[in-house]
């Protein structure tokens, strides 16, 4: 089967690739949101659970950050520029995981004071939560269409080609 070059990324260099590109960031992600929800519930905005989501988040936005940039360098560009792609498919899924920066960088900056600074904790939350669901949707994303043969969104599948 053909592989969309987000499947390749993971099946590369195992276990290594798999653990650096996708458990990790899932990992936080799925700790940002299990503590974001407790959060929600019990209101408590300055326990332990808020300390470990605000590290969490922080962590993962920084790390994400250097994943976009090493991957826009060696993978995102050349690709584009060589006319690599494998299809819309292809396109589709490294693109959407490439946009987990937004959320998870978003959720840094307002952890950080860089956004946000003059907002109001609750006022902090509603844009924090917004973020977990926003990098859920892409992620997601991502997977999906990064699990399809790319083969099928070419020419001669009744697709476009790239």
């Amino acid at each position: 089967m053909n592989m969309t070059h987000y499947m390749g990324l993971l099946a590369d260099n195992q276990p290594w690739n798999l653990l650096i590109f996708m458990a990790v960031p899932v990992i936080c992600a799925e700790t940002i949101a299990v503590t974001e929800l407790a959060i929600l519930f019990t209101r408590n905005l300055n326990g332990t659970l808020r300390m470990v989501n605000k590290a969490v988040s922080i962590f993962a936005g920084i790390y994400f950050t250097g994943i976009f940039l090493y991957l826009m360098k060696t993978a995102y560009i050349p690709l584009t520029v060589n006319g690599g792609w494998k299809g819309w498919i292809d396109v589709v899924a490294v693109t959407f995981y490439l946009l987990g920066v937004v959320p998870l960088l978003g959720m840094a900056l307002v952890d950080l004071g860089v956004i946000y600074k003059n907002k109001s904790s609750e006022e902090k939350l509603k844009v924090h939560a917004f973020f977990v669901g926003m990098f859920l949707i892409v992620a997601h994303i991502a997977m999906i269409f990064g699990m399809i043969d790319p083969s099928i969104g070419q020419s001669g599948h009744g697709g476009m080609n790239m």
